[in-house]
């Protein structure tokens, strides 16, 4: 249930790192792998009024949440694919903000970055359900932004949140505006 009271910008909580286990492991996986789904069923409905509605006051609106899950997600991918072929890569960091304001993200039907979503959640599910505890707990990358190694286990659970975040951004708005 929306609750206006809550910080609408973190709809779920913000994320925490955890220890690794078999059980959450599965769990965020499976966050990843149903992503796509969630956000199709989310907003299916929704028309081009709705997908330019902001979910909150000086947010993005769904489409640029749509289009932004689509880049933060491919840029994982790499991430997690550099993480297992080099050792600790410094990965590279991008402008989200900026990349919300390009063409695509206003002219893109929000049904290819759903489309898209679903072929790169399905080949990182694959990635994923092949990882090791050794390799998630020790394969990392070095992230200069916020100058720190980031083993794969971090990034699996860090992407896991983003997914359900941002949906929750799109649910709430959903509940708040009574669509």
């Amino acid at each position: 249930m929306f609750d206006p009271a809550a910080d609408v910008r973190y709809p779920i909580g913000k994320f925490e790192a955890q220890q690794y286990s078999d059980e959450l492991k599965n769990k965020w996986i499976n966050d990843i792998r149903f992503l796509p789904n969630d956000i199709e069923m989310t907003i299916q409905t929704f028309d081009e009024y709705q997908l330019d509605t902001p979910y909150r006051e000086g947010g993005w609106t769904v489409k640029q949440l749509v289009h932004h899950i689509a880049d933060s997600h491919m840029n994982a991918y790499i991430r997690f694919k550099l993480a297992l072929t080099e050792d600790n890569p410094t990965i590279k960091p991008y402008e989200e903000a900026q990349w919300a304001k390009l063409p695509d993200t206003f002219s893109v039907p929000v049904n290819v970055s759903v489309t898209l979503l679903h072929a790169l959640h399905r080949r990182w599910t694959v990635i994923n359900e092949n990882i090791s505890e050794e390799q998630f707990q020790n394969r990392t990358v070095y992230h200069p932004e916020h100058q720190k190694q980031m083993t794969l286990w971090h990034l699996l659970g860090m992407y896991a949140w983003h997914g359900r975040h941002h949906v929750g951004h799109i649910k709430n708005l959903k509940e708040q505006k009574g669509w």
